[in-house]
């Protein structure tokens, strides 16, 4: 496979290889549903999904676990400052996280288990670090246990980083602890916290700690040795070097590939609640076409800082419409019934042979879909060079190539998810003004004043507007 992926641990970008052949296994850290869903969540969940039509293009059989921590301290605070019981601000959470991904066309993972679920895992995980001598339980006699962190020689190796360079862990909990650095796999129940966030173990009441949940998880599903594991960039430590020392100790090889998405600045600015400057899902949906969004959302690299700003949305729903007008240009002109016939998409893997070159070199070299899209917008050019030159079968071609890279990228204005979504406020108004030049232009060729209706036609040409004159009326689209 031509493949090659950036692995964080080894720092290098890697020829892929599936473990297993014709089978992928990819583990995609979740949501901790404590609050509602911002745009960061919703761009490390798209980057995956582009990533699984990939590997799907490539006739790739692809198990996605995509996890959902719904027990965590933030959530029984959150919980307990909204007045809610905690299970149920976790799965009302969870409903606007799965709301806004279906949205934004993100695709269901394979499975999508939830921490709470998963205890008993959690538990045998935590019994094989003690045998293994890597774990203890807390030396003043509570139920917390730890992960001996200064035991496990190859700690830090995820993120380059030595221990003794470390600083101390960020749990909360620092009772009987052997070594400041070590971390939680099992918390004992604090006074004052809810019985239903408590679980029973031979060590005590307790719940699972943060890290320990992906590793259980992760390993049910997809077994000890697995192809990707992925994530925010902002995951990688502690949480994702914890999740490898602990798996690695307790004999799993874990992950083969480390992928870790880039965060997202508002305005150049670093996205956090402290600066009060987080795009909630529910306003960036609100914003414009959903279509738009997820355009956006995929137009950097993924392992570099995607920027927001009031314009991102209207530049992409611009870069959409160009795309959108090209196609519908393409329909009218070779005639759709043999587009669509030539088309004609059962699966992503039925139309990879339809992909140009410069685009699957693209996406093989760790995903560049900047690159990607660039190759997108060439054939667009192409087509509409084709179109007015009235060359229609070159025309037919193209529009199938442009319909096969938008569907690996899921943003394809003519499938049939993105229908119900219609145009953008901005589409509206805009064709709103185009059909009453139009109009002006109909009227003055009645009137045979036909320097007026070139004028119009000018006019709209120097916009960037083609327009298209049919027997009985007039068709516009984005110049390519």
């Amino acid at each position: 496979m031509s493949l090659s992926l950036y692995d964080s641990r080894t720092q290098s970008a890697r020829a892929f290889t599936p473990l297993t052949p014709g089978q992928v296994g990819i583990y995609l850290c979740g949501p901790t549903v404590q609050s509602e869903p911002h745009v960061g969540h919703l761009r490390s969940a798209l980057v995956y999904d582009q990533l699984r039509n990939w590997l799907l293009s490539k006739g790739l059989n692809v198990t996605l676990v995509r996890n959902v921590t719904d027990i965590d301290d933030k959530v029984l605070t959150n919980a307990k400052e909204r007045g809610q019981d905690w299970w149920a601000l976790a799965y009302q959470m969870e409903q606007a996280f799965n709301a806004a991904y279906a949205a934004l066309g993100i695709k269901s993972p394979t499975f999508e288990p939830r921490a709470t679920g998963e205890v008993p895992a959690m538990l045998a995980l935590i019994e094989r670090l003690i045998a293994n001598g890597y774990a203890y339980q807390a030396t003043d006699g509570s139920a917390d246990v730890y992960f001996a962190a200064s035991k496990w020689a190859s700690y830090g190796e995820l993120t380059n980083q030595k221990i003794d360079d470390m600083a101390d862990s960020d749990d909360t909990e620092t009772r009987g602890k052997l070594d400041a650095r070590d971390f939680t796999l099992w918390k004992a129940t604090k006074p004052g916290e809810p019985a239903t966030a408590s679980w029973d173990s031979r060590f005590g009441a307790g719940r699972p700690g943060w890290h320990i949940e992906c590793s259980a998880m992760s390993t049910k599903y997809l077994g000890g040795a697995f192809d990707i594991h992925g994530g925010g960039l902002d995951l990688r430590f502690p949480h994702h070097e914890n999740e490898l020392a602990q798996s690695r100790a307790a004999g799993d090889d874990f992950a083969n590939f480390w992928l870790h998405n880039g965060l997202v600045n508002v305005n150049g600015q670093k996205m956090s609640k402290s600066l009060g400057n987080s795009v909630y899902a529910a306003d960036l949906l609100a914003s414009g076409s959903p279509l738009a969004i997820r355009f956006w959302l995929g137009s950097a690299h993924y392992r570099s800082v995607l920027d927001y700003s009031q314009t991102s949305i209207a530049e992409a729903q611009a870069a959409v419409d160009r795309i959108d007008g090209f196609l519908k240009r393409a329909y009218r002109v070779a005639g759709q019934a043999k587009a669509l016939a030539e088309f004609g998409p059962a699966n992503l893997a039925s139309n990879h042979a339809n992909l140009p070159a410069d685009f699957v070199a693209a996406m093989d070299e760790d995903l560049n879909i900047p690159q990607a899209i660039g190759a997108i917008f060439e054939a667009v050019r192409a087509g509409n060079v084709a179109l007015d030159a009235g060359e229609t079968e070159i025309a037919t071609g193209l529009t199938v190539q442009v319909r096969s890279m938008l569907n690996v990228l899921g943003i394809d204005p003519m499938a049939s998810e993105w229908a119900a979504t219609g145009s953008s406020k901005e589409h509206q108004v805009l064709d709103s003004l185009i059909q009453y030049l139009l109009e002006e232009r109909k009227l003055a060729r009645a009137n045979k004043d036909f320097a007026r209706a070139d004028s119009i036609r000018d006019q709209l040409s120097a916009s960037g507007i083609t327009l298209s004159d049919g027997a009985d009326s007039t068709h516009w689209s984005v110049n390519g």
